[in-house]
């Protein structure tokens, strides 16, 4: 039941969010242009992650996904809190970051050292959450998690 309340306000939350909150440009690189990227490129893991749920690029929130991929949180709501726990250990800093992290500590108490161990691993990462990925969707993944020291 917590986890359906919990999408509930995601999906009640997501488009005002996505139009009045994001500020970035939607990507101009589609899915098809993913497949055809190198095998072990950002992107190529973007398609794969995307394929694996049924998700598809939602426009504005294409750094979400990507976190996912670099950070190999999952997407229950448990993970999603904790990948929000990392970002805020990152140095991310946004309302709706704190909305979740307040709802979700509250409904998921009994996760809390995960969320910590997630926060202490953003702490540690250098700072990510305001690249413009989309220009590295062609590098090598492995590049970027060791460049930003994502462990």
């Amino acid at each position: 039941m917590k986890a359906f309340i919990f999408e509930q306000l995601y999906e009640i939350s997501k488009k005002p969010y996505q139009k009045y909150f994001k500020k970035n440009k939607p990507w101009t690189v589609t899915v098809k242009e993913l497949v055809a990227l190198p095998p072990s490129s950002l992107g190529a893991e973007l398609h794969h992650f995307l394929t694996k749920h049924g998700f598809e690029l939602q426009p504005k929130l294409e750094s979400h996904d990507i976190y996912h991929v670099l950070t190999n949180i999952g997407t229950t709501v448990p993970e999603e809190i904790s990948m929000q726990y990392f970002l805020w250990g990152n140095g991310k800093r946004s309302l709706y970051l704190f909305s979740v992290l307040t709802i979700g500590t509250l409904f998921y108490c009994s996760h809390y050292k995960r969320f910590l161990h997630e926060y202490k691993r953003g702490k540690s990462s250098s700072k990510f959450y305001q690249i413009d990925f989309q220009k590295l969707v062609h590098l090598p993944i492995h590049n970027i998690r060791t460049a930003f020291c994502i462990h």
